[in-house]
């Protein structure tokens, strides 16, 4: 079973960057799909990017060239940096683990406020 702790969260003013991390334990990080999904308040949770095992990456529209994923499997951590933020980014930000064969996970979350 994997368990999953993201860091990195905060406030930052509009057109700041932010850097998040997710580490994750186990000994099969490299098998999993990874992804970043987020939450705003009120909203559903949707999904940042996933970046795969084989590391093909998929990007929501509203951050593609302003975030970028990455993965290091020997340190079992995916990163997800945040660069020209804007308020609407403003959320709490989940680090998913999937793997159809063993099942999916999910950290606790980290806030990262946004400011105008």
């Amino acid at each position: 079973q994997e368990q999953l702790v993201e860091s990195g969260g905060g406030l930052v003013q509009s057109g700041g960057s932010l850097r998040l991390s997710c580490v994750a334990s186990g000994n099969i990080f490299e098998a999993y799909d990874m992804g970043w999904y987020r939450q705003a308040p009120g909203a559903q949770r949707e999904l940042v990017v996933i970046i795969r095992s084989n590391n093909s990456t998929n990007y929501a529209d509203s951050v593609k060239g302003r975030f970028t994923i990455s993965r290091d499997n020997a340190k079992n951590t995916v990163n997800l940096e945040m660069n020209s933020m804007k308020p609407e980014d403003t959320a709490v930000y989940y680090c998913n683990a999937d793997l159809s064969v063993v099942g999916e996970y999910w950290g606790k979350g980290t806030l990262v406020t946004v400011s105008s």
